[in-house]
C-alpha cells in the first residue's frame, strides 16, 4: 500500500495546520471539507474561517508559524525519506478508514512499519503496566491466539500488558499495531526500546506527535482514543480502578466496538477494573475462542482427544500437593498458607521453593503467592 505522493510545500501546510495552537482536530476536518486542502484553507479571509468556525479558530489557522517550525519542517522531511516512514494525511487514501470514522482523527499520522497493517481487521489488548506474572502470561496466550487468526493486535507499548501482547502477536500471522503516546522518534519506555525496534521491523508503529515529543501523561488518553479507533474491539486483561485501559474501553463502547474483559479473583486489585466493566456491559472471557467467536470467527470443533490429560497433582510429594490445593487460584500469603495447611514454618517454606523452582507457582510483589494457570 503506497501513500500519496506529497509535495515539500503540501506537508509544510498540513505540518502548519497540525501544529497550530487551540486548533483540535475535529475543527481542523470541518475546516477542511468546507475549503479544500490545507494550502486552500491558509489562503482564506479571517472573516471565511471565522464564519465556518469561529475567531478563536481562525486567529489559530492564521497565525505565523512558530519560531523553530522551518527546522522542524526539515526534521520532517528528513524522516520521511528513512526506509519505512511514512506520513500520512487526512486527505491520503492510504489514510485508516477507520480513524476516518471517529469525529476527530489526527491531521497526520506519523507511521513507522508495515502500513498495510493498519487497514486491517485488529483488536486491542490493553491493561496493567504493573502486570501479575498471570496477566502477562493471559496477554500473552490471548494475543498469539488472536494474531494467529488473522488479527492484527494493538496496543500502546506500554510496560506489563502492552509489551506482552506485542511480544505474543509479532509471532502469529497477524502482528501488531503500536500506538504511542510520543513522537514516532521516541521510544518510551526505554526499557521497550528493542521491543520497538521489533514492531517497527515486522509490525508497525504510529503516532500522532510531532516528532520529538517526549512522554506526557496528558498525551496517553489521547493516544487511548486511536487503540480504540483502530480496532474492532478491545480486550482489557488486568486494570486498576483508576486505570488508563478503562478510558479505552470508555471510547470503544462510544464507537460501538466491542469490549472484553478477562475476570479475576475479586481479591486482586487490578480484577476490580475488569470486573467493573463487566457490571457496565464488557463480554466476560475466558478464551481467546470467546473472543474469536464474538466477532464472527468460525471456531473450529476440537478434535477428540484419546489420552487423558496428564494429572500434575499425582506427581508431586504430598505435601507439595497439599500446599497446592491450599493455594487455589488466588493469591495467598505466607501466613494465609500457615493456616490452611497447619505447615511448620521451614517445611512450608522448602515446599513453596519446590513447587517454585518446578514452574508450579509464582511469587508476587508482597509477598504473596499465585498458581500458575497450567497446574
Amino acid at each position: 500500500m503506497r501513500t500519496l505522493p506529497m509535495t515539500d510545500t503540501e506537508l509544510a501546510a498540513w505540518l502548519r495546520l497540525s501544529l497550530a495552537r487551540g486548533l483540535k482536530p475535529a475543527v481542523l476536518r470541518t475546516l477542511l471539507d468546507a475549503f479544500g486542502l490545507p494550502e486552500a484553507l491558509l489562503g482564506q479571509s479571517f472573516a471565511a474561517i471565522a464564519a465556518a468556525s469561529n475567531e478563536a479558530c481562525a486567529r489559530a489557522v492564521l497565525a505565523p508559524p512558530a519560531p523553530g517550525f522551518d527546522e522542524q519542517l526539515a526534521a520532517v522531511l528528513a524522516w520521511r525519506e528513512a526506509s519505512g516512514n511514512q506520513v500520512l494525511t487526512l486527505g491520503d487514501p492510504a489514510y485508516p478508514p477507520s480513524l476516518l470514522r471517529m469525529p476527530d482523527p489526527p491531521p497526520l499520522l506519523y507511521v513507522k512499519g508495515r502500513l498495510e497493517l493498519l487497514h486491517a481487521r485488529s483488536i486491542a489488548v490493553v491493561g496493567s503496566r504493573s502486570a501479575t506474572p498471570q496477566g502477562v502470561e493471559d496477554a500473552g496466550r490471548f494475543s498469539r491466539a488472536l494474531s494467529d487468526a488473522g488479527l492484527a493486535v494493538v496496543s500502546g507499548l506500554a510496560l506489563g500488558i502492552d509489551a506482552a501482547a506485542h511480544r505474543s502477536a509479532l509471532a502469529g500471522s497477524g502482528s501488531t499495531v503500536a500506538v504511542i503516546g510520543t513522537g514516532a522518534d521516541v521510544v518510551y519506555p526505554s526499557a521497550n526500546h528493542q521491543l520497538a525496534h521489533q514492531i517497527a521491523a515486522s509490525g508497525v508503529i504510529v503516532s500522532e506527535w510531532p516528532l520529538g515529543t517526549p512522554a506526557r501523561s496528558a498525551h496517553f488518553p489521547q493516544r487511548n482514543r486511536l487503540i480504540a479507533g483502530l480496532s474492532s474491539g478491545v480486550l482489557i486483561v488486568e486494570a486498576a480502578m483508576r486505570s488508563g485501559s478503562l478510558i479505552t474501553a470508555r471510547l470503544a463502547n462510544e464507537m460501538g466496538r466491542d469490549v472484553f474483559a478477562i475476570p479475576g479473583s475479586i481479591h486482586a486489585p487490578l480484577a476490580r477494573g475488569c470486573h467493573r466493566m463487566i457490571k457496565q456491559g464488557a463480554k466476560l472471557v475466558e478464551t481467546p475462542e470467546d473472543v474469536l467467536e464474538e466477532l464472527g470467527f468460525e471456531i473450529p470443533a476440537a478434535a477428540p482427544s484419546h489420552r487423558a490429560a496428564p494429572d500434575i497433582a499425582a506427581s508431586l510429594a504430598p505435601e507439595a500437593r497439599r500446599l497446592l490445593d491450599a493455594l487455589g487460584h488466588s493469591p495467598a500469603t505466607l501466613e494465609i498458607l500457615a493456616t490452611r495447611t497447619e505447615m511448620d514454618g521451614t517445611t512450608l517454606q522448602a515446599t513453596l521453593l519446590q513447587l517454585e523452582l518446578a514452574g508450579h507457582l509464582s511469587v508476587l510483589p508482597g509477598g504473596r503467592f499465585v498458581r500458575a494457570s497450567h497446574t
